[in-house]
Order: structure tokens, then sequence, then C-alpha cells
């Protein structure tokens, strides 16, 4: 029987490593786990798996020589993992005995480059989809080569330079010392190396893993990002470059970088789908339309970025996903068997509220048709029961399952699960169109009639792209330029069999927000939200200090929470800027953080003038807020949307909207130049915000849409 071995340097995400093994299992093979994770906090996991072996593998060097512990905290960090792994004998035995090895993660690449070289007749492979190939090669090709022992330990300690096979001598000795990648023509040495014609395409991978990691070693992230897509130019086998520019874009991604090489990873990624699919294969094509949708739909490029290649050309963007046959097959309308029943007339509307988690914007709903003679409600919280948010956010196997465009284990799971909510509602309204929604729409959803709300969020992810909106009744946008933006992005948003389109605004309360203010407030500027990078409170700040130049009486007031630097390295890099630029602001008085509040009615009080900084935004809740309390609003002409036939401009009244930080310092100066004025302007912006957004007047569109069939 063929033998696998999984290497691994941190805790694999185990529901992905249950279906993994079993794929494996599936092809009869017996599987195995090493790593150098803490093993035992996951045993019983691990132990239902049905993996042949698990080895705890040393996790630190505390009981080797002080010589070797110094070279390895000198060495790249896949390189310690071998210096802990090297001498652990369970672990070399099944090296010996393996027809395939995988890693599990980037770390881990060089221990299983490394045991490869004890096991020529190996297949040696970085991540799943690549590894499932080679075991179906070898189970083609049949019994391999068996080595009845290792080369003496000494052996492993040679340096990895000097093994590389077909690399030109006059590169390598010139390349011989790992600092050398620090400079411009080091690098450009290094990534000729790992590019010479002719090279086995097992030697061109580890080379270019081994000068990639040696390239992050020198803090040469974009050298070594280089180094693996110019390796993967290189091969013609698709598994292989779509696993290796992969690597080489997210090398970027992790330090928040957007990369040059995105586009041709994507393609590979699409590509390898293609082939996969067209082969029958569809568990291994699903795995790479999921990393295609991954990487060109990441947080970084789109969320945690001043700008996004969506604002450039949205279409454009999206073209190469739809010259995909593997993604056209996953977008194919599949739409439902009968429609949506009338509003009944001799009983309550049965209205079932749903989301995962995020019931930000369901307050007042809730609470309106808790509380309705005409409505029946129900509320799920998917997100609170282990088994639904399971499926809310299998994005793979829902990719599995539209390409087989039939049943399925996942269709199943779907339809035990949700058909018993569906069977009790007349009406399911699901906020926020993400992972639930591909869920939902996996089925169909019989005579119940399905309405999905889209705020802004949701049109810099995959999850549009994954929605079977055939099977959507009503689609509400939170704002013309949203409902504009994904239209462009989704084509069958665009086609027959596409949901009513409708704009309905968020539900808030703004008639508490009506409350007098003092003087003094007029030279306080107010910013509600700045926890995400697209808030650009960069942006509030230049504004603060062109108006400071003029009078140092205005103040900059920050409302909310910080941004989490955990979020992404980009989001990281982002509040470091900020925190720099706000320190002396703070500390002088300019700049006042007031942190998260449960009553932001009572913060505005001290707030004369609302700003909206953000690059992008769906209504921007904070600016509509301030501007009912009648805080003067200034909203930055958001450069996402700037432009268009829907922008800011058109959802906010003549005046409000600005182009500049010098225009937003000017009008804030005109209006704010006496409290007759500013009370004036502000009294103004607050008739206009209660009369427009408040729930009052919100509701009567909710009825509408919802009791009477929109």
């Amino acid at each position: 029987m063929t033998e696998v071995l999984f290497i691994a340097s941190k805790r694999p995400q185990l529901g992905l490593l249950r279906d993994s093994v079993a794929k494996f299992q599936d092809r009869g093979a017996k599987v195995y786990l090493a790593g150098t994770f803490h093993v035992a906090p996951v045993s019983e996991e691990l132990a239902q798996m049905g993996l042949e072996g698990v080895r705890q593998l040393p996790r630190s060097l505390s009981k080797r020589s002080g010589a070797l512990r110094r070279k390895a905290e000198a060495s790249p960090a896949g390189m310690r993992i071998w210096f802990q792994a090297q001498r652990d004998r369970w672990l070399r035995q099944r090296a010996t005995n393996a027809q395939v090895l995988v890693a599990l993660d980037q770390r881990s690449v060089y221990t299983v480059w490394r045991l490869s070289r004890y096991n020529p007749s190996a297949e040696a492979h970085f991540g799943i989809a690549a590894a499932l190939v080679a075991l179906d090669k070898v189970k083609r090709q049949g019994a391999s080569v068996r080595h009845s022992a290792l080369p003496p330990l000494g052996a492993v300690a040679q340096d990895l330079r000097r093994t590389l096979d077909g690399l030109p001598a006059a590169v390598m000795r010139t390349a011989t010392a790992r600092p050398v990648m620090r400079s411009t023509l080091g690098a450009r040495l290094w990534r000729s190396a790992v590019t010479v014609p002719g090279m086995p395409v097992k030697a061109r991978v580890a080379a270019s893993r081994y000068v990639a990691e040696g390239m992050q070693w020198a803090g040469r992230t974009s050298g070594a990002a280089i180094a693996l897509t110019s390796a993967a130019s290189r091969i013609s086998d698709l598994a292989v470059r779509a696993s290796l520019l992969d690597e080489g874009v997210m090398t970027e991604i992790n330090k928040g970088i957007s990369p040059r090489d995105l586009g041709k990873a994507v393609d590979a990624q699409l590509a390898y789908a293609d082939e996969q699919h067209a082969a029958g294969r569809d568990d291994i094509a699903s795995e790479a339309l999921n990393r295609a949708l991954f990487l060109g739909f990441h947080r970084v490029l789109h969320i945690d970025q001043l700008s996004s290649p969506l604002a450039e050309d949205a279409q454009k963007y999206v073209g190469r996903f739809h010259s995909s046959a593997a993604f056209r097959a996953i977008t194919r309308a599949r739409g439902r068997r009968t429609p949506p029943a009338p509003v009944p007339t001799d009983r309550p509307l049965r209205l079932l509220v749903t989301t995962s988690a995020n019931a930000n914007f369901l307050q007042h709903i809730l609470a309106l048709y808790e509380n309705h003679p005409g409505v029946e409600l129900r509320y799920l919280d998917l997100a609170a029961q282990k088994a639904l948010k399971r499926i809310s956010w299998a994005a793979r196997l829902m990719l599995e399952d539209r390409l087989a465009d039939g049943e399925s284990a996942y269709q199943a799971d779907v339809e035990r699960l949700m058909r018993p909510y569906l069977d009790w509602a007349d009406t399911v309204f699901l906020d926020w169109s993400v992972g639930p929604a591909a869920m939902l729409t996996t089925i169909d959803p019989g005579d119940t009639r399905v309405v999905v709300r889209l705020h802004s969020y949701e049109a810099f992810t995959r999850w549009p792209h994954m929605t079977d909106f055939s099977r959507v009744d009503d689609l509400i946008f939170v704002a013309p330029h949203v409902k504009d933006l994904v239209t462009s992005l989704v084509p069958q948003l665009r086609a027959d069999g596409a949901p009513r389109m409708h704009v309905l605004d968020n539900a808030m309360d703004l008639s508490d927000f009506v409350r007098p203010k003092a003087p003094e407030a007029r030279f306080n500027l107010g910013l509600i939200g700045v926890s995400q990078v697209a808030k650009d409170p960069l942006w509030a700040i230049d504004v603060l200090r062109r108006v400071r130049e003029k009078d140092e009486r205005y103040r900059l007031l920050l409302v909310g929470g910080d941004m989490d630097p955990k979020t992404s390295k980009a989001t990281s890099d982002y509040r470091a800027a900020f925190e720099r630029e706000l320190k002396p602001l703070v500390a002088s008085g300019a700049v006042v953080r007031l942190g998260p509040t449960d009553d932001v009615p009572a913060m505005l009080t001290d707030i004369g003038v609302i700003l909206s900084s953000s690059v992008r935004e769906g209504c921007h809740v904070g600016l509509m807020e301030g501007a009912a309390s009648g805080a003067v609003p200034v909203a930055r002409d958001w450069p996402f949307y700037a432009g268009r036939p829907n922008s800011a401009r058109t959802l906010y009244p003549e005046g409000w909207v600005v182009a500049s930080p010098e225009e937003a310092a000017r009008r804030i100066l005109e209006v704010t130049s006496s409290e007759e004025s500013w009370l004036a302007a502000g009294e103004l912006a607050s008739r206009h915000a209660v009369s427009t957004w408040d729930w009052s007047v919100v509701q009567k569109q909710f009825d509408r849409l919802l009791l009477d069939e929109g």
C-alpha cells in the first residue's frame, strides 16, 4: 500500500486536514503525520482521522549543542525546523518508506526537501492539491524503489547550495554566502539561478524555495516572491506552477504588499481548475478555484488598502475569472422549481431573520416585526450552532457542489440542516451577502421567498461570485453606488432570472440624536469609527492641521475602537503610521481619543462638525448620525466611487461633499465662522437626516418590501 507522510511546523486547520486525509485514504494510501507543533492538545481529533501514525517532533533545540542552537538562530525559519527534526528516527524511517512526502506549510518545505534526498524515488510536494496529483501518478506507475537505510547523519549537515544539481558552478560559487542576497547584484544572481534552462523540476522548486527563504531572511520580501514566480514561469506542470506562484504571491500579501504577479497566480489556479474539472476531478478543481478566489479577493488587496483593483476597472478585474470554464460552471444559474408563495392573507407572515454573528444592523428590524400583528418572527444566528456555522463558511465544499452540478454530500448537509427553517418560513431575510448566502442558495428554496441584504463590504469579497442569485427573490442594497459596483461584478445580476433589486437605507433611530449642543462644540471635529484602513483617519488629521493653522481652538475627537494590527500586515502598517501622526497631536490636546461607547448620541453633543474621511463607504452611518445630531457634515468624495454616476455626491445633499482636505478645511472655517451660521447649518443637516433616514421613514419601505411583496 502507498504511504504518504505529512510534515507540519504549525497546527493544521483540523477540518481541512480531516478532509485531506480522507481523500488520500480513498485512494488507498496510508497517511502519517509528523509535526513540530504541539500535538497533545489535538491528539483526540487526530486520532479520529484514522491516521496510521502521528509523531511529535522536537519543538525546540534545548537538548542540542550550543553551537547548533546558535547556527539555528541565525538560519531561516525553515532550516530551524529541520535542525529540530533531523535526528528523529521515526521520521527518518517513515520518510524512507513513503512514496509521497507532503509539506503542509511553508516552513516545513525545507524539511521535506531534505528528507527527499534520502528517498529520491519519493514524490515531494508542498500542499494537498499537488500531493494528490502526485499520489495518482505513483499509483499509475506502480511500485517504487525502496531504501533500506539512511545515509550517515553527517550527510544531513551538508550545505544545501552544494546539493542543487544542475545549477552552474560559477553561479553557485558567487552565491555561497547568504548575505550576498542583501545586495541588488546578489538578488539578481539568485533569480538567474532558479531560472537556468534544463534544470529538473524537482530541483528548480527546491532551489526557488530555498532562495525565497534566504531572501526573506535578508529582508527582501519582493525578491523572495520574484524567485518563486520566476521559477514557476519555467515549469509546465500546472499543479506545481500554480503552487509556486501561490507561494510567491502570498509572500508579499503576508507582508501587506499588493503582489505584482497576482494575475499570473490567479490564472495558474484557474487553468489548473479547468484541467482537473475537465478530467472529472472536481475535488481538486474546487481546491484550485478556492485558491484563485482567495487570492483574487484577499482583504489585503481590497479592504486593508486605500485603493483596490476593483475601483480601477471592476469588470476587467473579474474578466479573468469568467474566462475559466470551471468558474463559469460554478456561476451557472440553477433557478428554483416553483415561484415563492404569495404573502398569506389568513394568518401572520412567518418571517425568518438570519445572519451569522453580525446583527449590528438588525436591531430595529427585529424590534419592529417582533411586535407586529401581521408577522410571526423567528431569529436564527447561524454562528450560534456549530453545524450551521460549519456549512455557512465551507467555501471549498460549496465550489465542489457547484462543479458537480447535482447532488453532493455538502448539499445533503445543507438540505438536512436548513430545510426545516425553509419549510416553516414564508420569507427568509438574510443579512449580509457572504458565506451564508452562498450556502443557502445551494438548495432550492421551495416556495419560500428569499430576501438578501448586501451592505458594502461584501462587494470586495468572493462571496457574491459564489452565490446563486437565481434562487434569491429580492436583493437589497444600502446605496445606489454599491448596487452599481456589484451588478458590474456579477453577470448573474444582469441576466434573465436576476432578483428584484432595491435600495433601502439602514435602520437607524435618528430622532434620539437630536439634542442641544454646547457652544464650544463648534470647534470640535468628530470622526466616528477608525477601526478599518478604509476609514483613512489620516485624511481627517490633514484636515485638522489645515484648520488649526487658522485657529488653534479646533480639535479632533475620535470615537470608536482602534484598528486591530493582527488583521493583516497592511492594517498593522497603516495603524503604525497613524499612531506616529497622532502622538504629538494627542500630547498637545489637538486630538482626543474617546474610544468605544454605547451612547453615541451623548458623545455627539460635544461634536460640532462630523467628518467622513473614508475611501469607500456604503452609506456611512456615523456621518448620518452626526448630521442628525446637528453637527455640520463634511464628507470626503469617497475615492472608490468619485466621478461615477452614483457616489457620495449623489447620496448626500449638495455642499456636504468635498474633493480634498483643502476644500474640507474651507467649508469648516466658513460654516463655523460664527455661532449663528454653525447652528443654522447644523439644523438644516439635522432636518434632512431625520426626514430622510430615520427609522420612522425607512420602516415603511421595509413593510412594503416584506409585507406587500416588494
